[in-house]
């Protein structure tokens, strides 16, 4: 079989297995969101951290409790990386550095997961289960539930109340993540991967000698990291190394895991406003993106010339034989096209236009499907700008859902779009000034050539801003500087445009709907899927070509 028609039949199961899931467990959401039910375990999280899941909040109190909620996470998981040298089964690790745990701490709690350390040379089991894998199911839950807030602004009327925070958070963790986690877990143990807390040993190695290493929840783990799309590894291979990721079966797994959520939360929000053909267009749109990033991205890496492609039918250089091409760039594409960053293949190493289409892919907003609950609420948000633009090339006050789009929902749309590129483009543009941030350059000989030293440091800011944390491999970004800016960047780009987010669903929800005239645009037709596909790769063009120009398409064409 050709390695070009082993990634076509990957691809293909992919979507099978994608649309079998896609009803039900989107159905399984909307439910479980509009449910005034409450579990029992349940009961006992909300007595225990004293929250009334009946109260209905408006967006400030919502808004409120996302940044109590995430503020607490980030001191807790800052002061367990500080202690590291005192807690058990810490493997003699010293405790992390300031700016490294304030780094990772910023980095996990904004479902970003950026790593400037080696896990399995670093981390000690405490903080890796109790610290890193339980933000791993938290910040994802908080992404699902502003999302789910905005969806109410759209579907309530006369009322700015949008739910309970932490009735959202608690439901989406244990009804929809930790359950799927379980099988998930069951499955790669099944299939190799590792679960167990075992000290440092050695391994025998196929040459001869040992190699040392370390066990750890590795199963479980790498499940919540791509379902909750936050990415990050337990070792530094990622999903990479075996343990993580043993073959090419469980590697099209976790691209499964990555997608199914947010593809599934266009059913959830379709049914939530009463219109299921909504949450089809939206679907639609996500869905062609998705699959035209990843045949671009399979071209690029099959089209690669040289003797890697005689000698290995593609540029297998930095990628692993047990996945192939076909598999890297399947799963190259879905962790960049949403907010999780996890790799199983070196991204440093794909092609000068490889590099671009991840770059791209990030600097979409991650909306194709995006990470858990953000890419829902960003495609929204670009909804609310297409119908705007809709508007005025026909002299019609917009509408969406309906919804007016006046004045005040269009500034806090564009405050929304304007926030990840101002810290991308701000970040990168200080670190190529600064004798500091150059010198962290560990390829000087790429960054003396130009363009792929500037993109390394553009990637960073990008993925850092845009909450996936993956990373090209050129760029040392274990200094006071990076650890500093890229946590600032993870934790301003997930908080900022989660309040405009909210005061977005709060003006929504405050609204009286507007009747549906012959006027009105039809926003569940092929027609507003295309004007919003459009929109989108419009807006992503005009603000970032001039960087992807100085970056991976100078490259690609030198």
């Amino acid at each position: 079989m050709s390695p070009t028609l082993a990634g076509v039949l990957q691809l293909t199961a992919l979507v099978a297995a994608l649309a079998l899931a896609y009803r039900p467990l989107g159905d399984h959401m909307a439910a479980m969101y509009s449910s005034r039910k409450h579990l029992r375990v349940e009961k006992v999280i909300y007595r225990c951290i004293g929250a009334d899941p009946d109260t209905q909040m408006r967006w400030p109190a919502y808004l409120r409790g996302v940044l109590a909620f995430s503020v607490a996470g980030l001191l807790f998981l800052y002061l367990l990386q500080r202690l590291q040298g005192v807690l058990p089964l810490s493997f003699g690790f010293a405790s992390i550095s300031p700016d490294q745990a304030f780094n990772t701490a910023a980095s996990f709690v904004a479902n970003t997961n950026w790593q400037s350390y080696s896990g399995e040379q670093a981390m000690g089991h405490v903080v890796q289960t109790a610290g890193l894998a339980v933000q791993n199911f938290v910040s994802a839950a908080t992404g699902m539930a502003v999302a789910i807030a905005l969806v109410r602004g759209f579907a309530r009327t006369r009322t700015g109340e949008l739910g309970n925070f932490w009735a959202d958070l608690v439901r989406g963790t244990v009804r929809v993540l930790i359950p799927i986690a379980v099988v998930g877990a069951l499955v790669l143990v099944a299939c190799g991967a590792i679960q167990n807390f075992s000290g440092i040993h050695g391994l025998g190695q196929f040459l001869g000698g040992t190699q040392q290493t370390n066990g750890g929840a590795v199963a479980s783990q790498e499940v919540i990291k791509e379902l909750g799309t936050n990415g990050g590894g337990y070792f530094n291979a990622n999903s990479a190394h075996p343990f993580e990721n043993p073959n090419g079966f469980t590697n099209l797994f976790e691209v499964f895991l990555i997608l199914v959520i947010p593809f599934a939360l266009t059913r959830t929000f379709g049914r939530l406003v009463g219109n299921v053909r909504q949450g089809y267009a939206i679907l639609a749109t996500m869905g062609v993106i998705w699959l035209g990033f990843t045949a671009l991205m399979m071209w690029t890496e099959f089209a690669h010339g040289g003797p890697a492609l005689q000698a290995a039918g593609a540029a297998m250089e930095g990628k692993e034989n047990r996945f192939g091409i076909g598999g890297s760039s399947i799963f190259s594409v879905a962790t960049t096209l949403t907010s999780t960053g996890a790799v199983d293949a070196f991204h440093d190493s794909f092609t000068a236009f490889g590099g671009g289409i991840q770059l791209l892919g990030m600097m979409l907003g991650e909306i194709a499907p995006g990470g858990v609950g953000s890419g829902l609420y960003g495609m929204l948000v670009m909804a609310v700008i297409a119908v705007f633009i809709a508007g005025l090339m026909v002299g019609r006050t917009p509408e969406y859902l309906g919804k007016k789009i006046g004045t005040r929902e269009i500034k806090l749309a564009a405050c929304y779009i304007l926030v990840t590129p101002t810290l991308v483009l701000g970040f990168t543009a200080a670190s190529m000034v600064l004798p500091d941030a150059l010198g962290s350059m560990l390829n000087t000989k790429a960054l003396g050539a130009g363009p792929h030293g500037f993109s390394e440091v553009l990637y960073a800011f990008t993925s850092g801003a845009n909450n996936n944390g993956s990373a090209f491999g050129g760029l040392n970004a274990n200094t006071p500087w990076y650890n500093t800016t890229i946590g600032l960047a993870m934790l301003l780009g997930r908080f900022l445009p989660m309040v405009f987010v909210l005061a977005l669903a709060g003006s929504l929800a405050g609204q009286q709907p507007v009747p549906e005239t012959a006027g009105t645009l039809r926003t569940e037709k092929p027609l507003f899927a295309g004007l919003l596909a459009g929109t989108i790769l419009i807006i992503t063009g005009l603000t970032y070509f001039p960087a992807l120009a100085l970056g991976p398409i100078a490259e690609g064409l030198s």
